[in-house]
């Protein structure tokens, strides 16, 4: 297994565990890497300094106290409940979220809370429109 630093087109970076650096180039050729943070799938290696030591599993705090260092695992976990939290809550509207949030924003359709697919066109058009979406990093339900 290897550990890799990786950044999206807008900045983010995260980390990824593949079995080799081929799983590796096949997962981000194939779009199957997105942004934890944006979802962004144009990701690529950051530079990487060799881990030396041992890191602390405790992580860092903030002013607040808080701790700033979140681990994959919890933040899967996170992800996870806020997905249940939202098909709980919302109702689930496919690749029709952009024409149905319009809708919903000029009061053309009664509101209600929606979820749903856009492109990365779709959701810019409707930032632009000031129509507030929130993009979510969308976690498989089963941890391949």
């Amino acid at each position: 297994m290897i550990l890799y630093e990786l950044r999206c087109e807008a900045g983010h970076g995260f980390e990824a565990w593949f079995r080799n650096s081929g799983t590796y180039d096949a997962q981000v050729a194939a779009g199957e890497v997105n942004c934890p943070v944006c979802g962004s799938g144009t990701v690529e290696k950051a530079l990487m300094a060799p881990a030396i030591g041992k890191r602390s599993a405790k992580g860092t705090r903030g002013e607040d106290g808080r701790r700033t260092h979140t681990t994959m695992a919890e933040a899967r976990r996170e992800l996870e409940a806020l997905r249940r939290k939202i098909e709980e809550n919302c109702e689930y509207v496919g690749d029709r979220f952009a024409d149905e949030a319009r809708k919903i924003h000029y009061e053309e359709s009664e509101h209600r809370d929606i979820y749903g697919e856009a492109t990365e066109a779709e959701a810019r058009e409707l930032e632009e429109e000031g129509i507030g979406v929130a993009r979510i990093p969308w976690v498989s339900r089963t941890d391949s």
